[in-house]
């Protein structure tokens, strides 16, 4: 019985061993995705919008490339026809309102657009004739970051 138990425990170890070096493969195969999925969401979205000004300043080397620019809507110089749900729109510098950008959507148009002093950040690609072909459109709602007016309140004596 003896030789029957050190015969089998070469084969159980190393059969133990292999599928130890499998889970830690395995473990660090897995590691490596989520460290990969992590990094690449974190430039993606932990990207800075540009305003309208720099976006002009910089147009050569944006061309192609994805960007967010962030700007007052030009009410104006909306477009919207909604059959090929084509949003064509300016958006203006918030410092120089004579620094517009052109942008292009497609998608349905968002309620508060045409709103007076609507600002929105638009996320897209440059396109080599200076409009943006933005694939997503946000808009920022100025209404919720009014101050609220201060009432004086007087004791009642």
């Amino acid at each position: 019985m003896a030789e029957s138990s050190t015969i089998l425990r070469g084969p159980i170890s190393a059969n133990r061993a292999n599928n130890k070096a499998k889970f830690i493969i395995g473990g660090l195969i897995i590691a490596g995705l989520i460290i990969y999925l992590v990094v690449s969401s974190i430039s993606s979205a932990g990207a800075y919008y540009r305003e309208v000004g720099e976006v002009l300043a910089q147009t050569e080397a944006l061309t192609g490339k994805a960007l967010r620019v962030s700007g007052n809507i030009v009410t104006e110089s909306i477009v919207y026809d909604a059959p090929t749900l084509s949003l064509s729109f300016s958006i203006a510098d918030p410092t120089d309102a004579t620094k517009q950008l052109p942008i292009h959507f497609h998608g349905v148009q968002p309620d508060q657009i045409g709103r007076e002093g609507s600002s929105a950040i638009v996320e897209g690609t440059l396109g080599p004739d200076g409009v943006v072909e933005a694939n997503n459109l946000l808009l920022k709602c100025p209404s919720k970051y009014e101050e609220y007016e201060e009432i004086e309140v007087q004791a009642v004596q």
